[in-house]
């Protein structure tokens, strides 16, 4: 048995995913656990084939509900990697996670991988959307989730990470290639978001992370973060589309590529902040 890292997977009805990661983890020996919030397809059945772990735990959001499997699944190795039910790790990630020992990652607490994101079979080459880099590996213990977040999920290290910009952590959610999900599922996540931003004018959220334009790729998001919330409502939308699409070279992407770029970068924006106006309005 692997005795250098460990995984953690969240899951909801992923039948249609599970077997892919695990089959692209399964030779790395190491254990892994699931924690899943209810799924009634055959996610626990494809578990239990595998010799996973798995606990259950009621879905609030993505931030709480990482920290639950981080402080209740008895990890024993030194590192811990956690993943999304719709990842899959590439031949060429296998390689350097194969070759991982944790004596020669002295001084450091977090590895982040390069991730490769689709949507409707098509790589999401341009618009910032490649590489980006996820920090999914880190010291058992040291690592911990940022709950000041309600919707994006991060894990937060104290001290030195490193980034491999070799291999892919590959993300593509099958369930997408339904369209209607997709739009339900942003409906949700621009909720949590308008709820979020709502709370930060009120103070009672705070950025865990020092934002900060040269930092680590999680500092630097968040100091994107912070000009965004300065940005007014309704304009930002439009400025962040054609940033994305003209200085990110979104235009070069494929068609189906394009449409995603519109979908999440100016559709998902706007309906969050039709949302945080109607919050606004609520409150006064």
């Amino acid at each position: 048995m692997n005795q250098e890292f460990s995984f953690i997977i969240l899951t909801f009805n992923e039948e249609v995913h599970l077997p892919r990661l695990l089959a692209s983890i399964k030779d790395l020996q190491a254990n892994t656990f699931i924690l899943d919030s209810g799924s009634t397809d055959g996610t626990l059945n494809i578990a239990k084939t595998y010799g996973v772990e798995v606990k259950n735990h009621a879905f609030i959001n993505h931030p709480k509900q990482w920290d639950f499997a981080l402080k209740n699944f008895n990890i024993k190795t030194p590192w811990t990697i956690g993943l999304d039910a719709d990842q899959l790790v590439t031949p060429e990630l296998f390689n350097q996670l194969q070759k991982f020992r944790h004596t020669d990652f002295e001084g450091i607490n977090g590895i982040y991988f390069n991730r490769k994101n689709y949507f409707q079979g098509s790589w999401i080459r341009y618009g910032g959307y490649y590489p980006i880099y996820l920090l999914k590996m880190f010291r058992t213990g040291i690592g911990y989730s940022d709950l000041n977040e309600n919707m994006d999920h991060r894990f937060i290290v104290p001290g030195k990470t490193v980034i491999w910009t070799k291999g892919h952590l590959v993300e593509e959610n099958l369930k997408e290639n339904n369209i209607d999900f997709w739009f339900k599922k942003h409906e949700k996540y621009s909720d949590l978001i308008a709820e979020e931003e709502i709370e930060r004018t009120k103070k009672l959220r705070f950025q865990t992370l020092k934002p900060n334009i040269w930092g680590n790729p999680d500092e630097k998001k968040a100091w994107l973060k912070r000009l965004w919330w300065k940005l007014p409502l309704g304009l930002r939308p439009y400025l962040y589309y054609g940033y994305r699409m003209v200085v990110q070279f979104g235009i070069l992407d494929n068609k189906t590529a394009r449409k995603f770029h519109y979908l999440q970068g100016l559709w998902f924006r706007k309906l969050i902040d039709r949302k945080i106006l109607a919050l606004r309005k609520q409150n006064e």
